[in-house]
């Protein structure tokens, strides 16, 4: 089912409009108006809070007949101006966990887990080994002049990793990004539909040629990275429920973005979304700095950076990212902080058995009052 109408809250945002058409395909382009930068960000309640009130008995008198006797009336319970609400945040964190020879860990129980949070203890409330909850995946593809060599290849293993990792209920997206950030298929669980747009993708050499050695400048260049991952995860990512996560394709360099990485980082935590970089290394074509740009991006939202220096290892690339997303753990706990102060909370998961390396997500963003 493919989608085409969906709740936006742009306007203050983004400038949306319409493209001519490219071959068969309606593209939409985005760009961000930086005048109404995020200070303007929609205020939503998040989706792992459940109120768990009213508490106190209820009045004696309420389901009690009137009556016409002269007695003296039975005195009720003091009772609150207003019931007494208590609401804990859900938070669901998922994990893969690997062994030191980098095989995935499938045989962990809930005892063989702890959650922290800002350094307290959590009590792990819900846990699952199998992960049947449907996934929502963007698939975001770098078409700036860079990529020119690889296009071909990345077309061919992104199909297949489509194909391979979309099961029933799941849905996918598809956004390319150069000079301005193109979606080219919005959510659709029709897994033809999606390898179709990712063949429309086309590579965008305008603009300045970018060589080794120039210094990025803040102005339009041609790779819109960080606002890319930006409106893909609050435009896009944010209105979805479940298991979310962006699969990017780029050398992670950007050059023109009006967002900065700290900001497209936020985007993908309040989202709950985790980013994975096939990380696209030429050293004829690329200024080497974005290697700590990808690791930063999948650490801090819990994601993974494999490195792709061929077509070979960029089919095997999206065979690890597809490992990763069938091998997780679901493990849920009521924090113990009811404040709904909209701060960021760090997360920390640890396992009790040794030489084992644990992959999740490094916090999230409690509900605002």
């Amino acid at each position: 089912m493919h989608r085409t109408n969906r709740n936006r809250t742009q306007g203050e945002l983004y400038n949306a409009h319409d493209q001519p058409h490219r071959g068969d395909c309606h593209v939409r382009t985005r760009r961000i108006s930086r005048g109404a930068h995020g200070r303007a960000r929609r205020e939503r309640q998040h989706a792992g809070t459940s109120p768990k009130g009213p508490l106190g008995p209820p009045s004696a008198q309420a389901n009690k007949p009137s009556t016409t006797t002269q007695e003296e009336p039975q005195q009720a319970p003091p009772q609150a101006a207003n019931p007494i609400q208590v609401q804990t945040t859900v938070v669901n964190v998922f994990a893969t966990v690997r062994d030191r020879k980098n095989g995935i860990v499938p045989d962990l129980t809930k005892d063989d887990f702890k959650i922290y949070e800002d350094g307290v203890e959590q009590k792990v409330t819900f846990f699952s080994k199998q992960v049947d909850m449907p996934l929502s995946l963007g698939i975001l593809m770098d078409t700036s002049g860079s990529m020119l060599q690889i296009m071909n290849a990345e077309q061919d293993a992104a199909s297949r990793f489509v194909e391979e990792v979309m099961h029933k209920k799941d849905e996918a997206m598809v956004m390319t990004f150069d000079l301005d950030v193109n979606l080219l298929a919005d959510f659709s669980q029709d897994v033809a539909l999606i390898t179709k747009a990712i063949r429309r993708a086309t590579v965008n050499a305008a603009g300045p040629v970018i060589t080794p050695g120039t210094v990025p400048q803040n102005t339009p260049m041609g790779t819109n990275l960080y606002d890319a991952v930006y409106l893909a995860c609050h435009d896009e990512l944010a209105a979805e429920a479940g298991r979310k996560a962006l699969v990017m394709l780029t050398d992670a360099e950007d050059n023109g973005s009006k967002m900065t990485e700290n900001e497209a980082i936020e985007a993908a935590q309040r989202a709950d979304s985790a980013i994975h970089i096939l990380l696209i290394t030429d050293p004829g074509a690329t200024q080497g700095y974005g290697a700590g740009v990808a690791s930063k991006m999948a650490q801090e939202t819990g994601g993974r950076v494999v490195n792709v220096h061929n077509e070979k290892s960029l089919e095997k690339a999206f065979d690890v990212i597809s490992e990763e997303l069938r091998s997780q753990y679901v493990l849920g706990y009521s924090s113990t902080n009811t404040n709904r102060d909209g701060t960021f909370r760090k997360i920390k998961v640890e396992i009790n058995r040794p030489d084992m390396k644990v992959l999740a997500r490094k916090g999230y963003y409690a509900p605002s009052k």
